[in-house]
């Protein structure tokens, strides 16, 4: 919860849009300021303060204990000019709260963390339980000091400025070891502990069987993702109690699915109980994974628990991100986000250049140029697989004549996969001229170097034929100068010769440049494969200078009776 604390009627208005935007997430704090701030900050996870910077300062310097505990506070001015993280940038989320108010309330974020201030992940950020020298380690990467970074176990992170050697080291481990005077221990989520348990099994007996396996086989708790086990123990009182006290989720899975799974230690017992021979190793290594742990039963006399350990593999991550268009007011906040999350980047060399300047330190870029599609979604796949954190780029909607086909056509279920939309070149071009999409639309390319060119034809005819509004994406080419006056011809014997037509180049870029014309009044030659062409269809009528297509017929139909 979020408590918001303000002084002022300017700072309760602003709060108030605050609380209205976020209902479920805020609490408005009344009465005497003092004491609405130490309220909410015994209560509350986060607080947005109202007030001077000075003010908030004296106000909770005697309630300050330990960072990883206090709460984030984010202070907004008289003016909602700016909002400031003043406590807990990191650990309490002050930063990104400062973010997303700014951007609530059109004030700007003001963040003063080293780390975030030059653009590098802070590694007790990463999603990671963190152990060590945080501080000392974080450090040595904002001086240019050399940090190794040693990955036991395979995982995909986002861009460190790390070395091959260095006196300092991140290390990425799901062992339990105590992290040395210069050293960071990030724990990834590797460890999968399968149980199985009697009826009444108490949690003390599952607790303490699951901790002495780790114990003993020289794990740390912080790396297991999940509690697994059958169906039938979903409700199980001591399991949901052990997963509870490890802080961890309970995973089922079906008797049919466990009894497939082969395991070295199957039973007669949980077969004839809840209808497979493996409970504990089998929803362990469900997922695949290397059987850390066989099965063991607890000390209890009967043993009424078993538990088996797996580390699972790192899923790489492939984030296919469309950048939209080209103006940076026109990229996601989520493909930005996405960006800055990937240690490599797959891409266009002209598109990496558009957004180079969004990415971290240490992003490692693997760009080429016209004409190798096909090797870059080769590429962007097989990295991912190698255990990184993949994002490969394209214009406009990367699943719109652009990347995410070639990618996710060799991708398996071996790697994480994110499609992030953009805004595609026939949605800019179509806010420039209007409402040209206001009813059933296509779009069709007129390039013929991935598809033949009789399939093409009969895509323009079927389009035509149906009356729906056409967009042409790669028009015309230097070597393709005669696709475009064939497709127009076949329009044309369909729609009459005035139908508008609007002809859109760079579509939000600098050199931007629209006109609308007719069918008949169309030179292809004034066309070339950065423009998008959109063909009205039968209802599509210029208003104002601009290209509409109406939602209904109705409107056309009152139309031909005014003539």
């Amino acid at each position: 919860m979020i408590g918001l604390i303000s002084a002022t009627a300017a700072g309760a208005a602003a709060r108030d849009r605050l609380a209205a935007a976020w209902p479920d997430r805020t609490r408005v704090y009344e009465g005497a300021v003092g004491d609405a701030v130490r309220r909410a900050f015994a209560e509350c996870e986060q607080l947005v303060c109202f007030l001077a910077t000075g003010a908030v300062v004296r106000l909770i310097a005697p309630l300050l204990g330990d960072k990883t505990a206090d709460p984030g506070v984010v202070c907004v001015d008289e003016g909602a000019r700016f909002a400031v993280s003043l406590v807990g940038g990191h650990g309490g989320g002050a930063n990104e709260l400062a973010r997303q108010v700014g951007g609530l309330l059109g004030a700007e974020p003001v963040v003063t963390t080293a780390t975030d201030a030059v653009g590098l992940p802070g590694l007790d950020t990463l999603g990671f339980p963190v152990e060590g020298s945080v501080a000392t380690v974080s450090r040595a990467l904002l001086d240019g000091e050399p940090v190794a970074l040693e990955a036991e176990v395979a995982w995909p992170l986002p861009p460190l400025p790390t070395a091959p050697r260095g006196s300092y080291t991140i290390r990425l481990t799901d062992r339990a070891v105590e992290a040395g005077e210069r050293e960071v221990l990030l724990r990834p989520p590797s460890l999968v502990v399968g149980v199985g348990a009697s009826r009444g099994a108490p949690a003390d007996e599952v607790l303490g069987l699951v901790e002495g396996a780790l114990r003993d086989a020289g794990l740390s708790a912080r790396s297991v993702a999940e509690l697994a086990t059958v169906d039938a123990k979903a409700g199980e009182p001591g399991i949901v109690e052990a997963a509870r006290r490890l802080g961890v989720p309970l995973v089922t899975y079906r008797a049919e699915e466990l009894a497939e799974v082969e395991v070295p230690n199957p039973s007669d017992a949980p077969l004839a109980a809840v209808g497979t021979p493996s409970v504990a190793e089998a929803a362990a290594l469900v997922r695949g994974g290397e059987l850390l742990v066989p099965k063991r039963k607890s000390a209890a006399q009967p043993a009424m628990a078993t538990c088996a350990v797996v580390r699972r593999p790192g899923r790489g991550r492939l984030a296919v991100v469309g950048l939209g268009p080209g103006a940076r007011d026109l990229l996601t906040p989520r493909a930005e986000a996405e960006l800055r999350r990937a240690s490599v980047l797959v891409g266009l060399d002209q598109y990496v250049d558009q957004i180079r300047d969004l990415l971290r330190p240490g992003t490692r870029i693997l760009e080429s140029g016209l004409g190798a599609e096909e090797e870059r979604a080769h590429t962007a796949v097989a990295e991912a697989r190698a255990g990184h954190a993949v994002a490969l780029i394209g214009s406009g909607d990367a699943g719109v004549y652009a990347m995410a086909s070639p990618a996710l056509a060799e991708a398996s279920d071996d790697i994480e996969v994110v499609g992030v939309p953009g805004v595609t070149a026939a949605l800019a071009a179509g806010a420039i001229l209007g409402a040209p999409l206001g009813h059933d639309h296509v779009s069709i390319s007129l390039s013929d170097l991935h598809t033949p060119w009789e399939v093409i034809e009969r895509r323009v005819r079927a389009a035509a034929e149906a009356d729906l509004v056409v967009t042409f994406y790669n028009p015309r080419s230097r070597g393709r100068d005669w696709q475009l006056p064939k497709a127009l011809a076949i329009l044309a014997g369909h729609r009459e010769p005035a139908t508008p037509v609007g002809v859109v180049r760079n579509a939000s870029r600098p050199d931007e440049s629209s006109r609308l014309t007719t069918l008949a009044a169309l030179d292809p030659a004034t066309v070339d494969m950065m423009t998008v062409v959109t063909v009205g269809n039968t209802a599509t009528r210029e208003i104002a200078g601009r290209m509409v297509t109406p939602r209904g017929y109705r409107w056309q139909e009152s139309q031909e009776g005014a003539k």
